[in-house]
């Protein structure tokens, strides 16, 4: 078991590093299909994953001085998303708790995460016909970062695809440029969520272990993803990151199927 969480953390970080997308959106639902836990505790291990890995990522480009992230839209996107993260954590504790089969929960995200995942594949096939806007309006992008964060907190994924469609769309971004700010905003949302859970008093129960080797994983692949990014090229990433849309939606299709039927 150990091997196998290893091999997850590390694989969905190095892709999410690549494609900023924090890999958190790969291990819940892979984790989820294998019955490992249970669905918060899932939810946790993946969430403190892709801290580790978006820390390393983040802090590495600040001190090489690399100047992708866009501090004046970047910074209230991040806040607002740390926000969310917060409510949807919440929303997520209050629909667990009214349900009379607490795991059938995994199945409803299952299956929002199914579509928001297709949503964005349609998104960046057909994105070269999309006329895309730029935000500056710092309120606006707080209000946009709020509901990236209730989204993704909610789904248990940190960010993950949405987020890329939220930065193509709204800030006309590059792929890598949006991989970037994707990963910034994903680091300080799970910050806060993670701090949140420990003032609360709601971290589930898990194996104190399997924290460690999935934490080591997401930093291992923080490192391969970022080495990875900087020899791919624009084309070569946005062609992975659709290939990886397609495997979420197959493997969220399969969840919702075990958890409701």
């Amino acid at each position: 078991m150990y091997f196998v969480l290893l091999l997850v953390s590390f694989c969905a970080s190095a892709v999410g590093a690549v494609c900023g997308i924090g890999g958190g959106v790969i291990i819940k639902p892979l984790l989820d299909a294998l019955g490992v836990a249970g669905v918060s505790t899932i939810s946790f291990l993946s969430g403190c994953t892709v801290l580790s890995m978006s820390c390393y990522s983040v802090g590495k480009a600040m001190l090489a001085g690399e100047r992708d992230i866009e501090g004046r839209t970047g910074t209230p996107l991040a806040l607002g998303a740390a926000v969310g993260g917060v409510a949807g954590k919440a929303l997520f504790s209050l629909l667990r708790s009214m349900a009379a089969q607490p795991e059938r929960v995994g199945g409803y995200q299952s299956i929002c995460l199914a579509l928001v995942t297709l949503a964005t594949l349609l998104y960046t096939v057909f994105q070269s016909g999309i006329k895309t806007r730029r935000v500056e309006s710092r309120a606006a992008c707080a209000v946009i970062g709020l509901l990236l964060g209730v989204m993704s907190s909610f789904l248990g994924i940190g960010g993950g695809p949405i987020n890329l469609v939220v930065l193509y769309y709204f800030f006309s971004m590059s792929t890598k440029t949006a991989a970037r700010n994707s990963l910034y905003i994903i680091f300080v949302s799970q910050a806060a969520s993670l701090l949140t859970t420990l003032f609360t008093h709601s971290v589930p129960a898990f194996e104190p272990l399997w924290l460690v080797v999935m934490a080591g994983g997401g930093i291992l692949g923080g490192v391969a993803g970022r080495a990875l990014n900087r020899k791919l090229s624009e084309g070569q990433v946005a062609l992975l990151f659709q290939c990886l849309i397609l495997t979420i939606i197959g493997v969220s299709c399969y969840n919702a199927v075990r958890y409701l039927i």
